[in-house]
């Protein structure tokens, strides 16, 4: 698992019209959501040369029909100047987020006013989607066979209403070359920063970082950042079980204690774990017990050795490996992320 997914290889280039800025064209319709608007003109609409600081892209907001009043998912509103012929000369066209609406998230299916606009876009042009903007590019088939990635929560129902995506929940963003998609809202920072480094290098991505006060570059992908329910000890099956392991993961129980707990044979116990949980109960015990330890570096200045034991991992050279497994980070390198200061 790694934060990003890099291009194939000769997946590469950048689309670019001679004698002009590179022209970034950010399409939005009604419902779309303010952050991730600003995202690529934040990102990409401050990229400069850095001997003569002139700008080094073209960021134009446009929107699916002729320009008008765009209203967003809260209570603003934004005058569009521009309607979806400006995707025609793009050579770059960006897809933010828009709330939870319409029929690319009840059927799959891109609304007709969208589905016309991206329609525009001429063969070539590299195209990018920022968090469920994702749903979008989905609906009009562009993401089928391809790696992509989306807001870790509506990976699901990506899965369900676009099953020929290869969705990966993991990561911050995916780059198959000319199609890169961004995990949740943030994310869409580190995928505008990746591409001012494909483009310009890191020079260039880092100047643009340090001036919007953000990493150049972020460790880990969106795992990191799910938080799971604890399961209810009254529920059937095996969710007692579940709950009791947890009260003891500094003792993990071996598959015939567990089976033991919830009264049953260890094939009907693994059976019946896998059919509530998706996973068998050893993956699910690893997983718990890294959650444990994220909450450990979030809340406590316990020494990892410390906090290793606390979650049965025995030694830190373990909690390590198993953290950088699941979650592409050491347990140093997600204190320093998440450790709550007083």
């Amino acid at each position: 698992m790694t934060g990003h997914r890099l291009p194939r290889s000769g997946a590469r280039g950048q689309p670019r019209s001679a004698g002009r800025r590179h022209r970034v064209a950010v399409l939005i319709t009604d419902g779309f959501i303010p952050f991730e608007l600003g995202i690529p003109h934040r990102i990409l609409g401050t990229a400069r040369t850095q001997d003569s600081h002139e700008p080094l892209y073209e960021v134009i907001t446009c929107t699916t029909r002729e320009a008008r009043l765009v209203r967003s998912d809260s209570d603003v509103s934004v005058l569009v100047d521009h309607g979806p012929d400006v995707i025609e000369s793009a050579d770059t066209v960006v897809v933010p987020a828009v709330a939870e609406r319409g029929p690319a998230f009840t059927s799959g299916v891109v609304a007709p006013d969208m589905a016309s606009a991206l329609g525009r876009i001429r063969p070539g042009t590299r195209i990018v989607s920022i968090c469920t903007g994702a749903f979008q590019l989905a609906g009009m088939g562009l993401l089928d066979d391809r790696p992509a990635t989306t807001h870790w929560h509506y990976t699901d129902l990506m899965r369900e209403l676009h099953p020929r995506v290869r969705i990966d929940p993991d990561v911050l963003y995916v780059d198959d070359g000319d199609m890169l998609t961004s995990a949740g809202v943030a994310a869409g920072v580190d995928l505008c920063l990746h591409l001012v480094r494909r483009d310009h290098g890191p020079a260039v991505a880092r100047d643009v970082a340090r001036r919007t006060v953000v990493p150049p570059h972020r460790d880990g992908g969106q795992a990191q950042y799910i938080q799971r329910p604890v399961p209810d000890a009254r529920g059937p099956g095996t969710a007692a079980t579940r709950a009791w392991i947890l009260r003891r993961l500094d003792r993990p129980p071996t598959l015939a204690e567990m089976a033991a707990h919830a009264a049953m044979s260890v094939r009907t116990f693994t059976r019946r774990f896998r059919e509530e949980t998706g996973e068998s109960p050893g993956q699910w015990l690893i997983r718990e017990r890294v959650d444990a330890a994220r909450q450990y570096l979030e809340d406590t200045d316990l020494a990892v050795e410390r906090i290793a034991a606390r979650c049965g991992f025995g030694t830190a050279q373990s909690l390590r490996a198993h953290m950088q497994a699941a979650l592409d980070v050491t347990p140093t390198q997600y204190r320093r992320t998440f450790r709550t200061v007083a």
